[in-house]
């Protein structure tokens, strides 16, 4: 066993105090291929996301990893699609039960504290393994204004002014630190969401066709969506020009 025989059960330390499996679930989630970019703007949050198609046979629209969690709050998953899904579908649940049970839409920072509490926990039981996938959630808060988090495998959750996931997150979170040190308020709509995609493309040393990506947007007093490949088109088209 490479942790060896520590990584056997997902609840055994090894002397070093390192969860193996749980490390594992990190390195899964980064082997995907696919990278993700998040922006926060003055008044909104951009993501962007590679689509990557498989299979010629497979329907390029049942293909995703923007999933809208309530009408506000918005979420882009960079893993194991399955992982995902299931975690998309439980962060819906999490936030309709907030919803019946306080009379009023989950805030983004609640739903990020309790994915991550929910993470945790799967660190400590035998009986379950912890997702391979990271976890950005997105939303314009009536009190806090734009607002970017990050769930992890391990139950992490922090607010970010910029964030990465998946294969090259680390050259990304470099030229994202760069980015908003130069410009810590960040801008408007279509100055956050080209941003974002000129971070990926930078990053991934490509240039996209407006198939090969997915962005979402939140904008303060509008829903969460995810832009049509037209509206990326002009996006792409804007930076081309721009260069």
């Amino acid at each position: 066993m490479s942790g060896g025989g520590y990584d056997r059960y997902i609840t055994i330390f090894s002397p070093e105090g390192r969860l193996f499996q749980i490390e594992y679930a990190f390195k899964a989630s980064r082997g995907v291929d696919h990278t993700t970019v998040a922006i926060r703007g003055t008044n909104c949050v951009a993501l962007v996301t590679q689509k990557k198609v498989v299979d010629k046979l497979i329907d390029p629209s049942s293909v995703t990893h923007m999933f809208q969690i309530t009408e506000k709050i918005g979420c882009v998953l960079t893993g194991r699609d399955s992982d995902s899904r299931a975690l998309a579908t439980q962060a819906r649940a999490e936030a309709s039960e907030f919803r019946y049970n306080h009379g009023y839409a989950m805030p983004v920072h609640v739903l990020a504290k309790r994915m991550a509490d929910l993470a945790q926990v799967y660190t400590q039981q035998a009986g379950r393994r912890a997702y391979a996938a990271m976890m950005i959630l997105c939303a314009v808060d009536e009190e806090r204004g734009p607002s970017l988090y990050k769930v992890d495998p391990a139950g992490h959750y922090f607010g970010y002014k910029a964030v990465a996931a998946g294969t090259k997150y680390q050259e990304a979170m470099t030229r994202l630190e760069k980015r908003v040190k130069a410009n810590p308020e960040g801008g408007d709509e279509n100055e956050t969401i080209q941003a974002a995609i000129e971070e990926l493309q930078h990053v991934l040393s490509a240039d996209f066709k407006n198939s090969e990506i997915e962005v979402g947007v939140i904008i303060e007093g509008k829903n969460f969506h995810t832009l049509t490949e037209a509206e990326v088109e002009e996006h792409l088209v804007a930076l081309a020009q721009r260069d």
